[in-house]
């Protein structure tokens, strides 16, 4: 029996009950969601989706002990928090279908990870209050062991240096039995992912942590790639299937990989990028990071020095040096103390500002999620947008206000789309 299949109806963490509450939670609530991920470990994943969805209403003991848990991680619970949280979680609450979710990816040969399932990876509940409510699967492999996993990541628009160091770090690690995980993307991630395939040798050899819904290959043009990785390996993603991968979400899926990993290796990433993210949240959870070196005169390798430079990453220049990330150390390892700073970046980067920096690096979350889900041609009105960024209608307009005011939203008598400054 594979190592995904679901415990018995009735067992404990995975009852039947359990499993359809947290297969809709991660339809209403957005990934990252501090609040609502910490109801659902208070009051348990049945009962949250009852109060979170608007069936029912929390008892004053049950508000005391969300506001009480809130306040000791240092997220004092408002109540305009909570009137706009709920606002946003009616939004999608019509769309809530667990049991076509299940049987849609269930078609598919995959399925639906919960706490308490012998194959939920450990590592992810290192994200504290904001660890997934569940995680959605689609392919053969099992889901790989946090210390036999080497997450490699870093720029879309690889250098031909960089695919070739890749290829050899990659196909290296997979020879010895790791299992190679990134995140599916053009550059780095397919020649991590394809080098992984070529090698691999560990079960799986590969692994892709994705953004949005494993009904579809995304982006598309890795379709046969993301096949592969699905057929010898494992897809997971905290989005249920038809949903779109948004900016917030790659974000927020970077944590995923820095969690899912026994360490992660950078090996391009421009001066703004998601592979500094995701060394930033593996800092941040205490796994090794390490950083291929390149030219100085290359934008690709720019965030890669600046990490060595302004956090605790480590030079990587070979494959014994890559192995010596891991938990225990397969290799000999980088020198002690090489490459070494005072501070870990922030995902937004700080200090002097790139020249590739982009429209929406400035804004808030709430902003970034209406932005995002702006079409850029055909307007749609205020309540699609609603269900698309999970916010309150009064939300969603005064976020529209700030987001037209900076030219990145235009109103038109059918709706809202996207801004010219979007286009430009």
């Amino acid at each position: 029996m594979s190592q995904h299949s679901a415990p018995a109806p009735g067992a404990g963490p995975g009852t039947e009950a359990e499993r359809l509450a947290r297969a809709a939670l991660t339809r209403l609530i957005e990934p990252g969601s501090v609040l609502g991920t910490t109801a659902v470990r208070v009051w348990g994943a049945v009962r949250a989706l009852q109060i979170l969805s608007g069936v029912d209403t929390p008892g004053p003991d049950e508000r005391q002990e969300l506001s009480l848990v809130l306040a000791g991680e240092g997220t004092p619970l408002t109540e305009r928090t909570w009137t706009r949280s709920l606002e946003g979680w009616a939004a999608r609450t019509a769309s809530l279908a667990p049991e076509r979710d299940l049987e849609s990816l269930g078609r598919l040969g995959g399925g639906l990870l919960v706490p308490g399932d012998a194959a939920w990876p450990p590592g992810v509940e290192d994200l504290g209050p904001s660890a997934p409510v569940a995680l959605w699967y689609r392919g053969g492999g099992p889901v790989p062991r946090q210390e036999s996993t080497l997450a490699v990541v870093g720029s879309r628009d690889a250098t031909a240096y960089g695919q070739s160091v890749t290829r050899t770090l990659a196909s290296g690690a997979a020879a010895r039995g790791l299992t190679v995980m990134s995140g599916g993307a053009y550059g780095i991630d397919a020649m991590a992912h394809r080098a992984a395939l070529a090698s691999g040798t560990g079960t799986p050899p590969t692994a892709a942590v994705m953004a949005g819904g494993l009904d579809r290959y995304y982006p598309a043009g890795h379709e046969d790639l993301l096949r592969e990785v699905s057929g010898r390996g494992v897809l997971l993603s905290e989005m249920p299937p038809g949903t779109s991968p948004t900016r917030h979400r790659f974000l927020q899926r970077n944590r995923l990989i820095a969690a899912l990993s026994g360490a992660v290796l950078v090996v391009e990433a421009r001066w703004r990028s998601g592979a500094q993210n995701t060394a930033g949240h593996a800092l941040g959870l205490g796994r090794e990071v390490g950083v291929v070196p390149g030219p100085v005169t290359s934008p690709q390798s720019a965030g890669c020095h600046r990490l060595l430079r302004e956090s605790p990453a480590v030079v990587v220049t070979d494959l014994e040096e890559a192995l010596g990330l891991m938990p225990g150390g397969l290799g000999t390892g980088p020198e002690p103390g090489s490459g070494r700073g005072p501070g870990v970046p922030s995902a937004a980067g700080s200090g002097t500002e790139s020249p590739d920096a982009r429209i929406h690096d400035h804004l808030t979350v709430e902003e970034l999620l209406v932005y995002e889900a702006l079409p850029l041609r055909s307007p749609v009105p205020v309540d699609r947008l609603c269900a698309v960024a999970g916010l309150g209608p009064g939300t969603v307009m005064g976020t529209l206000k700030k987001l037209q005011r900076q030219s990145l939203a235009e109103q038109h008598a059918s709706g809202w789309r996207r801004g010219p400054v979007s286009h430009g």
